[in-house]
């Protein structure tokens, strides 16, 4: 059995923290890990116990069905991942802190063995990230907290199905698991791009055959369409990013920029509510009501950018997706071939 005190070890092995991380982070990385995977019971015993909610068991007999459908039909990693569920009693996993300088929309990053360079910092406490937040604050730095649903290790440790991914809608629920798994099949240090939409083309291409293997392919296209609409509005948001960043490298005073700022801000959040409103799909609204900072639009990156070079390596390929894989497994060494996959339009 993996006590704290040895997970704390593989948690430091790992480089869920830095080298050079304080204690009282590596520890509160450790024991929420911990407290995570001690939650965790087999979806069969949950789905069988009599005190389960029939709605519960309903979600986790979907889960179980798209766990085996990621093995048999997708190719995807066959291990203890998705078969358990936690109830962490919480609305949300972890709470991450993205942040950045006044004047500039890069985002700080936190630089650990096994993901590389990430944009943000986790923790599993909402009170932990906000006291960190403050403190980036206090400097002068635009910060943001949001929670996160779910989040993978990797296949480092076996990722149960948490409380918190429930309130997806049941393809949304499927979805996840295939994203997640496909993470855990191929994943590049410092390379959130080419990862989220390799995953993200997994997810589209797996739910595509889930959808139609159980007699529903025509639900695929509204998917498709929600996907296409989302984009919309994360494009308005990149613009904004843009504009601001070029105001930033203008010779201006603070004076100058922190009042362009502004006008830029409330315009980008402007635009995007008018997308929202247009599809029907509140995405942002809570972030523009209480005001738009630089953390908010660096921490919207796309997960569709390398999406259509996927496509069409998968296309190459006739659809075999271990041939696919196994041609996106050689790119994970080679920035120059995920460039070039990644300029594909």
């Amino acid at each position: 059995m993996l006590t704290e005190t040895r997970l704390l070890a593989v948690v430091m092995m790992l480089g869920i923290v830095s080298g050079c991380a304080s204690v009282r982070y590596a520890s509160q990385a450790a024991h929420g890990q911990w407290q995570l995977m001690r939650a965790r019971r087999p979806i069969d015993r949950v789905i069988a116990d009599p005190s389960s909610s029939d709605a519960l068991k309903a979600r986790l007999q979907l889960v179980k069905d798209a766990r085996e459908f990621a093995v048999t039909d997708l190719d995807l990693p066959d291990n203890q991942s998705y078969r358990t569920y936690s109830d962490l009693k919480r609305p949300f996993a972890v709470w991450n802190v993205v942040a950045t300088p006044e004047f500039s929309v890069i985002p700080l990053q936190w630089c650990f063995p096994f993901t590389g360079c990430i944009s943000y910092r986790g923790y599993f406490h909402q009170q932990d990230a906000q006291r960190f937040a403050s403190g980036l604050a206090a400097r002068g730095d635009d910060t943001l907290v949001a929670g996160v649903t779910a989040y993978s290790t990797l296949g480092h440790f076996a990722d149960p199905v948490l409380n918190t991914m429930l309130r997806y809608g049941d393809d949304d629920m499927v979805a996840t698991v295939f994203h997640e798994l496909a993470h855990q099949l191929i994943y590049v240090k410092g390379d959130s791009e080419f990862n989220e939409s390799f995953a993200m083309t997994v997810e589209e291409e797996g739910l595509q055959r889930y959808l139609s293997a159980r007699g529903r392919p025509q639900e695929f296209e509204a998917i498709l369409t929600r996907h296409r609409h989302e984009q919309s509005i994360i494009k308005a948001v990149g613009a904004g990013r843009q504009e601001l960043a070029t105001l930033y490298a203008q010779p201006l005073s603070a004076d100058e920029k922190r009042a362009r700022k502004r006008e830029v801000l409330q315009a980008t959040g402007d635009r995007v509510l008018a997308l929202e409103h247009e599809y029907q799909l509140p995405l942002y609204d809570l972030w523009i009501k209480h005001g738009l900072n630089n953390a908010h639009l660096a921490s919207i990156g796309t997960y569709y950018d390398c999406v259509p070079g996927f496509r069409q390596l998968l296309a190459d390929h006739d659809g075999d997706l271990p041939a696919f894989y196994a041609v996106v497994r050689t790119m994970r060494r080679d920035p120059k071939a995920r460039r070039a996959l990644c300029s594909i339009r």
